[in-house]
C-alpha cells in the first residue's frame, strides 16, 4: 500500500512538473516574440519602413491573442477539471450558431473554404449556447489549421431515425490522425509530434476542453480518421425537449 501510494505521488509530481514546463513554453515563445519586435520598434523606429513597422505591429498583436487564447483556455481547462464551469442551458438549432462560427473562422482562414450541410427539420439541442459556439470553433480552428490551404472543412448536421439526439460532423481534409494517437489527441497538453503539428502553433488544450464540455452537457465526441485521409470530428447532443429542460432544473 506504501509502494503504491509513493507511485501516485511520483505520478502527480511528473504531471505537475510537466504541467510547468508546457506552460512555461508556451508562454514564453509569444512573449519573446512580442519583446523582440516591440524592442525594435523602440530602438529603430526610425530605420524602419512603414510597411516593417506595420508587419511587426501585427505580430505583436497575433502574439498577444495567442496568449490571450492560453490564458482563457488554462482559465477554462482548470474549471473544468474541477467541474466549476457554470452552465446555462437553453433550447437551441444548431444551425445558426454554427453559421455564426463558421463566418468568424472564414475570416481567419480566408485561404480555406467551408461549407455547412444540414438536413430538413433538425430539432432543437439543449446546451449552453456559449459552450456550444466554443465547442464549434475548437473543431473548426483544428480543422483549417490542420488541413492546406485551398482545401475545404465541412460541417454536416444531421438527426438520427428515432429523432433523440442531433449528429455534427466536422471534416478536414489534414494528414489524418493515426490509431494509436486518437485517444491522446483529448488529453490536457497533448500534441500529436509530426512535421506537420509541429509548425503550428497549439497548446493541446482546445480538444481536452471541446471533450469536456461536451460530455458536460450531456453530449459525445469521437473521432474517425485515417493517417493520410484527414479526419473527421462527431458530435451528438440529445435534442431539448420541456421534459429535457424540467429535468435539468431539478438537477440543477
Amino acid at each position: 500500500m506504501a509502494e503504491q501510494n509513493e507511485n501516485e505521488i511520483t505520478k502527480l509530481e511528473q504531471a505537475h512538473l510537466d504541467f510547468i514546463s508546457t506552460v512555461s513554453h508556451e508562454l514564453r515563445t509569444p512573449l519573446t516574440s512580442i519583446r523582440g519586435f516591440a524592442d525594435t520598434l523602440l530602438t529603430a523606429n526610425d530605420k524602419l519602413t512603414d510597411e516593417q513597422r506595420t508587419k511587426f505591429l501585427q505580430i505583436i498583436k497575433d502574439q498577444s491573442n495567442r496568449l490571450i487564447n492560453l490564458v482563457e483556455n488554462l482559465l477554462t481547462a482548470s474549471k473544468v477539471k474541477l467541474g466549476e464551469e457554470e452552465l446555462v442551458y437553453k433550447s437551441a438549432s444548431p444551425l445558426p450558431y454554427i453559421d455564426s462560427c463558421v463566418k468568424m473562422l472564414r475570416q481567419k482562414y480566408p485561404n480555406h473554404k467551408f461549407s455547412v450541410e444540414s438536413g430538413k427539420n433538425i430539432l432543437p439541442i439543449l446546451v449552453d449556447t456559449d459552450k456550444f459556439q466554443q465547442i464549434i470553433i475548437n473543431l473548426l480552428d483544428n480543422a483549417a489549421k490542420y488541413s492546406p490551404e485551398n482545401t475545404t472543412v465541412t460541417v454536416k448536421i444531421s438527426q438520427n431515425t428515432n429523432e433523440n439526439y442531433v449528429q455534427i460532423d466536422v471534416t478536414d481534409c489534414g494528414n489524418g490522425i493515426s490509431e494509436e494517437n486518437q485517444t491522446k489527441i483529448f488529453q490536457r497538453f497533448s500534441r500529436i509530434d509530426s512535421p506537420l503539428t509541429r509548425s503550428v502553433q497549439g497548446n493541446g488544450l482546445g480538444l481536452f476542453i471541446t471533450k469536456n464540455l461536451t460530455e458536460k452537457m450531456n453530449g459525445k465526441i469521437s473521432v474517425k480518421s485515417e493517417v493520410g485521409k484527414g479526419s473527421t470530428f462527431t458530435l451528438v447532443f440529445p435534442v431539448a425537449n420541456p421534459e429535457d429542460a424540467c429535468m435539468k432544473k431539478l438537477k440543477e
